[in-house]
Formats: C-alpha cells, sequence, structure tokens
C-alpha cells in the first residue's frame, strides 16, 4: 500500500511539513500526473537523486522549488516502499488567443501587448496575468480616446490541459474634445490663447491630427506654451491656478476648464552686469536683446543669456552660467535685471567621437569639422561642423553633444552621431498635357560612391522632347584645402518641335572639366571648360529665324564653352531650409576659337524666412541676359526659356515669350524675369517630420526677344499648391497650379509630379 508521508497547501507553501518523518534512502523516483512537462524538468528541481537521503528539509525545498516554475497548480510528494513519487497538477497552456472587434489597434500589435505582459501562444495561463491585460488593453484605448471601450475574456479549456483566451473588444466611440475654457483671461482673447493650443474642438484637420482627442501630455504642453505666451508679453506674475478635466457620463464628450491669473504688465526698468566679465562689455550689451522701457519678455530674457553663453563658449569657456536675476517693484510693475555672469573653467577639446557612419568614410565626415581636436572649445565652430555635414546631404540627421571629460574640469569630447540617408538615387519625371501626354525621363547618381563622399551619375532621359546620356564625376575634396575637380562626358538629343518652339532639332556631343573654389565658409567661385559639337536638324516648315541662322553659320558647330559662376550659400539646409540666403551669379561664354561667339549671364538670389517655428516664407528672383559678340548673333537655341516646372509652374515647359509670326512657335528670348513666393509648411499635425513639406505658391515671369520692350504687363502669373515628400520609395513632388493673367494662346499644363526611387 501506498503511504502519504507529505503533503503542502499553496497557502501553506512556506510553513513547516505537516507530515514530518524520518529520513530514508531514496531507491527510486516517479513523477505521475504530467501530460506536457518532461519528467527530466521535474528531476532538475528536486534536491534529491535516487540512492540519496531524503528529509523534510528537502521535501519543503523540492515543493518550493516546483511550484516556483509557475507550471503547477499542486504538488505532493508521496513515499510507497521507499519510492519518492511527485504527484504534480499542471496549470493548462494557452493554446491560442483570438482578438475580435478591435478597429483602432491592429491584432498583432495588440498580441504583442500581450505577450509584454506574458500571454501568448504556449504560455501558462495565469488568470492574474489575464487580468492585467484586460486593464492593459483599456489603458491603451483610453490613451486614444475611446473612454467606453469595454473588454470581455472568454477562457474555453481544450483537450490535453490547454485553454483558448478570446477578447472580445467594444471600443464604442471616441471621446471628443466639446468645449475648452479659459477662466480669468481677461487682458488677452480667450480665442487667441485658445489658437496657440494643440488640443482643439473638432476641425477640418481633427481627423488627422486628432488634436480633438484628450492627451494629458498634449494639455501640459500647451499649458506651458500658455504660460510662456504669458509670460513673453510682460505678465510677469502669470499663474495656472487650475485645471479640471470632465467627461460626460456616456464618456463621449470632454470639457476642459482652465483658470488662470494673468496679473499685471511689466516693463524692464534696468539692465546690469556683473560677475567676471572676460568679454568687453559694451560687447556683451550689443548681446542683449531686452532693454530699459520694454516690455518684460521671457523669451527675450532667455535669448540673451544665450547669446552671451555662446559668445563666451566661442573663446572655451563651454561650461559658462549666465543668471539673470530680477528685481522687483510689485507697486511701479517695473523689474530690473542683474545678468550674473560665471564664465567658469576655460574648455579644450579632448576627441572627436563619430559614430553612424556605416557607409561613409571616416575622413568624409572630419573633413567638413571646423572644431579640432586638441583646440580650444567653439560653439559656432561646432555649430559650423554640423551645418557644414547637414549640407553634403549624405546624412539625414546629425547629432552633436559635448560631454565633459570624467575625472577632469577643463576637458570636453565632442561625440558627434549621424544617421545615414541613401544616397544612391534612380530618379524618374514625369509630365502631362493636352498636346504633349506623358512625357518621361530618368537618371541614375551616386553622391556618395563608396563611402568617399565622390559624385557619380548616369543619367539617361527618354522623354519625347530630350534624349540625354550623360556621365558625370565630382571629387568635392580633390585637394585637402576642399577644391573640387569634375568632368562630364554627354550627348543630347533635343526635339523642339514638341514644344512648339520651332521645328528644329539639335544633337550635341561634348566633354569638359569643372573646378571649384572654396573662398570663404560661405562663398564658392566655379570654373568650366568644355569642348563641344552641335549639329541642327532643321526642315522646310522651321520658322525663318531658324533657317536664316543655318544659312549664315552653317549646320554643325564646334564650340569652346567657357563659364564662371559664384555662390554665397548661408542656408541652414540642403534638403529643408529654413532660413539663410542664397546668392548666385554665373556667366556661360562662347570663347573665340569656336564658330560661336556669345555670352550669357543669370543671376538668382533666393531669401528663407522663418515665420514661426514651422512656417517659412521663401523667396526667389532670377534674372538672365544674353547676346553675342564679335560681330555673331547670339544662338537661337541659347535662348532662355520659362515655363513649366522649375520656373512658371501651371504653363508647358518653355512656352512663355516671343511667338513666331508665321508658325506661332515659342521662340524663347535673350532676356528673362522669373521670381516665386512661396510659403512652406509641414503637414498639420505633424510638424516635426521633415519628411513631407506642403507649400502655397506665386510664381511670375517671362522672357523677351532682342528687340522687344521690357513690360511688367507681359510677365505671367500662376498660384496653386505643391507637397514634397521623402517617402519610403524616394522623393515625391506634386504641385497643381493655375495660370493667372494668362492670354489666348498661351500653353496650359495645370498638374506635375515627379517620382524618384533611393537605392
Amino acid at each position: 500500500m501506498r503511504l502519504r508521508v507529505f503533503a503542502l497547501a499553496l497557502a501553506g507553501l512556506f510553513a513547516s511539513s505537516a507530515y514530518p518523518f524520518e529520513p530514508f534512502a531514496v531507491n527510486d523516483i516517479r513523477v505521475e500526473g504530467i501530460q506536457r512537462t518532461e519528467p527530466g524538468t521535474v528531476f532538475s528541481y528536486l534536491p534529491v537523486k535516487v540512492n540519496e537521503t531524503m528529509t523534510d528539509d528537502k521535501a519543503t525545498a523540492a515543493i518550493k522549488a516546483l511550484y516556483a516554475t509557475g507550471f503547477f497548480s499542486d504538488v505532493r510528494l508521496e513515499v510507497e516502499n521507499n519510492v519518492l513519487i511527485v504527484i504534480v497538477q499542471e496549470r493548462p497552456a494557452i493554446a491560442q488567443i483570438d482578438i475580435d472587434g478591435a478597429k483602432e489597434f491592429t491584432k498583432e500589435n495588440l498580441k504583442d501587448g500581450l505577450k509584454q505582459v506574458g500571454l501568448a501562444d504556449a504560455k501558462i495561463y495565469d488568470k492574474a496575468l489575464l487580468d492585467r491585460a484586460e486593464k492593459e488593453i483599456k489603458r491603451q484605448y483610453v490613451s486614444r480616446g475611446y473612454y467606453s471601450a469595454d473588454v470581455a475574456t472568454t477562457v474555453t479549456p481544450l483537450e490535453r490541459n490547454r485553454v483558448a483566451l478570446s477578447f472580445k473588444i467594444i471600443e464604442g466611440e471616441v471621446a471628443k474634445i466639446r468645449g475648452i475654457n479659459i477662466i480669468g483671461a481677461d487682458a488677452i482673447k480667450e480665442k487667441t490663447l485658445l489658437g496657440l493650443f494643440q488640443l482643439t474642438t473638432p476641425g477640418w484637420f481633427s481627423w488627422f491630427s486628432k488634436n480633438d482627442q484628450y492627451s494629458k501630455q498634449k494639455l501640459t504642453a500647451d499649458l506651458e506654451t500658455l504660460r510662456s505666451y504669458y509670460l513673453n508679453h510682460g505678465y510677469l506674475e502669470f499663474t495656472v491656478d487650475s485645471t479640471q478635466v470632465q467627461i460626460t457620463p456616456d464618456k463621449q464628450d470632454i470639457y476642459i476648464t482652465i483658470n488662470i491669473t494673468e496679473g499685471p504688465v511689466y516693463t524692464v526698468s534696468d539692465v546690469r552686469l556683473a560677475g567676471e566679465l572676460l568679454v568687453p562689455e559694451a560687447q556683451l550689451r550689443n548681446l542683449i536683446t531686452i532693454k530699459p522701457g520694454d516690455t518684460f519678455s521671457r523669451e527675450r530674457l532667455t535669448e540673451s543669456s544665450k547669446r552671451i553663453s555662446d559668445r563666451l563658449s566661442n573663446d572655451g569657456y563651454s561650461f559658462a552660467n549666465i543668471n539673470a536675476v530680477p528685481d522687483l517693484d510689485k507697486v511701479k510693475h517695473t523689474a530690473a535685471f542683474t545678468f550674473f555672469i560665471d564664465p567658469g573653467r576655460r574648455v579644450y577639446v579632448r576627441r572627436i567621437n563619430i559614430s553612424g557612419n556605416s557607409r561613409t568614410q571616416d575622413e568624409v565626415v572630419r573633413r567638413e569639422l571646423r572644431q579640432v581636436e586638441g583646440g580650444w572649445y567653439s560653439g559656432e565652430k561646432i555649430a559650423r561642423s554640423k551645418q557644414r555635414l547637414d549640407r553634403t546631404s549624405f546624412f539625414s540627421e546629425v547629432n552633436v553633444e559635448t560631454p565633459p571629460v570624467t575625472g577632469t574640469s577643463d576637458q570636453v569630447d565632442v561625440n558627434i552621431n549621424v544617421t545615414e540617408r541613401q544616397t544612391g538615387s534612380i530618379t524618374f519625371g514625369a509630365g502631362y498635357s493636352s498636346s504633349d501626354k506623358l512625357v518621361l525621363s530618368g537618371s541614375i547618381s551616386q553622391s556618395n560612391i563608396f563611402g568617399t563622399g565622390n559624385q557619380l551619375s548616369l543619367q539617361i532621359n527618354s522623354g519625347r522632347i530630350n534624349k540625354v546620356y550623360a556621365l558625370s564625376f565630382t571629387n568635392p575634396y580633390f585637394t585637402p584645402d576642399g577644391v573640387s575637380f569634375g568632368y562630364d562626358l554627354y550627348r543630347r538629343d533635343s526635339d523642339f518641335s514638341v514644344l512648339s518652339t520651332g521645328n528644329y532639332s539639335t544633337r550635341t556631343t561634348g566633354a569638359g572639366v569643372r573646378f571649384g573654389l572654396p573662398v570663404t565658409e560661405t562663398d564658392f567661385v566655379n570654373f568650366g571648360l568644355a569642348g563641344e559639337r552641335t549639329k541642327l536638324g532643321i526642315s522646310t516648315s522651321s520658322p525663318q529665324r531658324i533657317q536664316n541662322f543655318v544659312i549664315n553659320n552653317g549646320e554643325t558647330f564646334d564650340t569652346l564653352r567657357g563659364s564662371i559662376s559664384w555662390s554665397r550659400d548661408t542656408r541652414d539646409s540642403v534638403f529643408y531650409p529654413t532660413s539663410g540666403r542664397l546668392q548666385e551669379l554665373g556667366s556661360e561664354l562662347g570663347l573665340p576659337g569656336g564658330d560661336l561667339k556669345y555670352y550669357k549671364l543669370r543671376y538668382r538670389q533666393q531669401w528663407l524666412y522663418p515665420a514661426t517655428s514651422w512656417l517659412t516664407v521663401s523667396l526667389n528672383g532670377e534674372l538672365g541676359y544674353a547676346d553675342g559678340y564679335g560681330g555673331k548673333d547670339l544662338p537661337f537655341f541659347k535662348n532662355f526659356y520659362l515655363g513649366g516646372v522649375g520656373s512658371v509652374r501651371g504653363y508647358g515647359t518653355s512656352s512663355l515669350g516671343p511667338r513666331d509670326p508665321v508658325t506661332n512657335d515659342f521662340l524663347g528670348g535673350n532676356r528673362s524675369i522669373l521670381f516665386n513666393a512661396e510659403v512652406l509648411f509641414p503637414i498639420p499635425g505633424i510638424k516635426q517630420d521633415k519628411s513631407v513639406r506642403f507649400s502655397t505658391f506665386v510664381d511670375g515671369g517671362n522672357v523677351f526677344g532682342k528687340d522687344e520692350k521690357i513690360s511688367l504687363g507681359e510677365l505671367r502669373y500662376s498660384a496653386g499648391i505643391a507637397v514634397s515628400w521623402f517617402s519610403p520609395v524616394g522623393p515625391l513632388k506634386f504641385s497643381i497650379a493655375q495660370p493667372l493673367r494668362k492670354k489666348e494662346g498661351d500653353k496650359v499644363e495645370r498638374f506635375q509630379f515627379q517620382l524618384g526611387t533611393f537605392f
């Protein structure tokens, strides 16, 4: 018969044995009750082996160890003829998890969340974990505004001691913010203050931004925005007294009430400097943007402190502490500020560490840096280094940190972490108009070949207008000082009859070299020299001006083409500029020794101004002038042309300007005027995403023939909207433009787009 000598319930797990016994030698060990668990797993947790002595302490330890595995709901030890019998009751295993009714979240996302709390296929079922999972799912729905969401769970037993879990989710309707009230706003209109908030009542873009759904984090940010607004307008004693968030009984509508005290407006009575003034006081005072008599502004006060700190950091004092201490007169409502300056110790850079450049060579990054190892720390040089790295176009993000060196007080490291972007691209372009139908083009390029920073591109254009085969190479650091070198091999076949610029064609084959010389950090001079042969193809239907040119000059021309240009670029970014200016002055010259003698001059200026933290105004203007010299006429195919993508959107490519009186073909002109005004802004709700950008624009311009008088009344205009997006499949550009002041015969092309694919 079997003698039961030891049994412990879970509640008495840590108590002494209820049935103490004399130690005995274990002749064998047997496990009963297991269905899925391997016997070896049970043996591994037992503190006794065959032929060893079993004691009361070892029995207690064995039961504790087996319970701790979580595999069993009951464990008993029995003895029969010196055979230790381990009797267990396994917890059921989860065979499957079903989720029904989830729309706001995908089933995969919810299952990943359940896995985090310990519920997954093949895991041991635990009722406590199931309750925790229900609460977690509800919490996730509440975070999305589904306050009435309900979760019902069903546990279905299956064969082989398994269970199936079913989550039935009733999402309900998302709760909307129906009202936001600010109590105590007397000096400033409530409507103005609510316009500062992210949270809002339902509107046009609410379906996308979700800003009509309550979020504690967004409300906290909005309260800080509200506080900053008041402090920046002189309300030095402004406070947020309380905030109430109420939800209706049906959990569908949310009302937010904010109680504030504005306080009086303070003016600045005096500004003083104190502390260790390592920089002449006159220079420091020029850095302070808040002056006596001004209305108090925390923003300008903070900006002044930062400008002083930045100035000191340029001399190596990277840990300078600038503290603006106020002296308030609550009767007169004035405030005097003393800027206490503690420059700290002068700091130099021990080491520059670069990470994230898995493809780009380390040298390519370091040659853009203006801060050097072993030199005094300079905030200006570090900022310039970051800007230069941004402008290489090799990196989508550049982060710079300057942690102090442990154990020292006068050293820092510069840690530069870059996120590489895809620098190779296969680009496809397309345009559509009622006359030309679909026009296709393409190119393949790599702007960081083998991580060297060198650029190589192969362009193949199969459009109806242009067939281009071109190979270009550029080494931006041909010399260590940054002199660039490049060469081009190309053939361009153009059929201008498609554009109605005359029934003629050109075939140009050429080769050239280019050099670029950096004059300053922002100024560059470029030189180019190319030799090319151009062959004209005409017919009897070609405009008379083209036939006359061929009669006087022939059909084939060898040209020695020179070019020189100057540019100054202070924009903060190439791909996503928000501030700065770009100026370009370029010239092209048909040099003596060639068949064509002409010159072309072009000036361009682009100006970018950040109107707000997320809205940028861009103004662009271009002027062009060209003519022949040495008794030669300007070749008609060197004329300026405007219209289409990159110039005046809404009009057909190269369709603006003079026309042939007989054929009505577009002739182009030797003088051009172009301007573009654009307001750039991110998509509402995702203002931090720099991959996509909307814009509204107004374009204007025209070209004029040699014998025409430039008249602003002849300019063509267009207005429209555009979007550029660095999508996962490549850069996308769309524009829809409506021509303004168009005249009879103008060629209209309202929609254009461009698609590229990175590799």
